[in-house]
């Protein structure tokens, strides 16, 4: 049972969906920051001589985060399926957005249409005049009409009345409860680094966010956003209470990972963690879960899930998401100093020692 889970892999096909759906969600959603922002609105439709530019913008960015749901489907479908899945998880996705199942019904129908159509790649035997029409007519008929009615027929309701209920859930919550919520986002989004686990989280997220609730996942994008800079703090506090815990090679670390963290990338932080494993992820799970619950509590709402420091201008109160990473890097660089073990010259130059002694003649390659 274990190894055909392993070989259904639904996990990395998630992954790989939401790989794709980040740079449309940034793009959507940074044109209808910058429509609202100069009084422009999201239209129903374009009438000619009946809108603004703004007006363009914000419609354009609208439209395109309306279709969260088709382009998770159609990411986890071609993950799934290569190309015989993108118009099955195209139609499936466009059902799930009919039927108001939202970005659970299209995960749930991407699967369904990416399995769907490799079946029948795999299984369907056709005369060899037919061959031809199997990646461009067949599969796609086929597998477009079966998943397309299972979603409107079959699942698509009771998805829609779960994601009903938990948005409801959601935005009915008191502020301890958010508080509580706020904890638990901004921790799991932040132990691995970018990571499954902060992948999953931010799935979850997008599920709420495409239900127009933006307070979850602008939590999880802070909190992604302050960690690397809290790490920079961590340097200075250190210095105050007259610690090293860097050294050279990790300072030189830190003058990247900072900037790239500013703008929402974690991932240049991983070298210094790895230097310090658990006092590292301690101090970052630490800072996550202070940074999440304040911007929770607040109702920091980003319009743009990404971009750090740029998505503050696009908040209804940017003060919120500005003060949610201020308590999240002085929570994660005071509890790094704290935590983090002074380290003496002769530290260092083990470190330094035991990386030159490191040579491809140590590794060997077995057959």
């Amino acid at each position: 049972m274990k190894d055909t889970w392993k070989k259904i892999n639904l996990k990395s096909h998630l992954l790989t969906a939401i790989s794709y759906l980040i740079p449309i969600v940034c793009g959507a959603g940074f044109l209808v920051a910058i429509g609202l922002a100069m009084k422009g609105g999201v239209l129903d439709t374009l009438v000619e001589g009946k809108f603004t530019f703004w007006d363009t913008l914000a419609t354009m960015g609208g439209k395109a985060l309306g279709l969260l749901p088709v382009i998770i489907a159609t990411g986890i479908a071609y993950s799934i399926a290569g190309k015989p899945g993108i118009a099955p998880g195209f139609v499936v996705g466009l059902a799930a957005n009919a039927i108001s199942a939202g970005f659970i019904g299209g995960m749930v129908g991407g699967y369904i249409a990416g399995f769907l159509a490799l079946w029948i790649l795999k299984n369907l035997k056709v005369p060899d005049w037919a061959k031809g029409l199997m990646p461009t007519v067949i599969i796609p008929l086929l597998s477009s009409f079966i998943s397309g009615m299972l979603m409107i027929y079959v699942i698509g309701i009771p998805i829609a009345a779960f994601t009903k209920l938990l948005t409801d859930f959601l935005t009915g919550l008191g502020s301890s409860s958010m508080l509580v919520l706020g904890l638990v986002i901004g921790l799991l989004s932040i132990i691995d680094f970018g990571g499954p686990i902060n992948k999953t989280v931010y799935a979850f997220t997008l599920t709420l966010l495409a239900e127009g609730v933006k307070e979850p996942v602008t939590a999880l994008q802070l909190v992604n956003t302050a960690t690397p800079i809290g790490f920079g703090f961590a340097y200075f506090v250190a210095k105050m209470l007259k610690k090293d815990i860097y050294g050279v090679e990790q300072v030189e670390t830190l003058k990247s990972a900072v900037p790239m963290g500013v703008l929402n990338i974690v991932e240049g932080v991983i070298p210094i963690v790895m230097n310090d494993l658990v006092r590292g992820i301690t101090a970052a799970g630490l800072g996550g879960a202070a940074g999440g619950a304040t911007a929770m509590v607040l109702g920091a709402d980003s319009t743009v899930p990404f971009g750090g420091f740029l998505m503050l201008p696009t908040m209804t109160r940017p003060w919120t998401g500005l003060l949610a990473i201020i308590v999240n890097v002085v929570v994660t660089g005071v509890a790094y100093a704290l935590l983090a073990k002074h380290k003496t010259a002769e530290d260092f130059a083990d470190v330094q020692d035991v990386e030159e002694d490191i040579s491809l003649d140590d590794f060997e390659i077995l057959s």
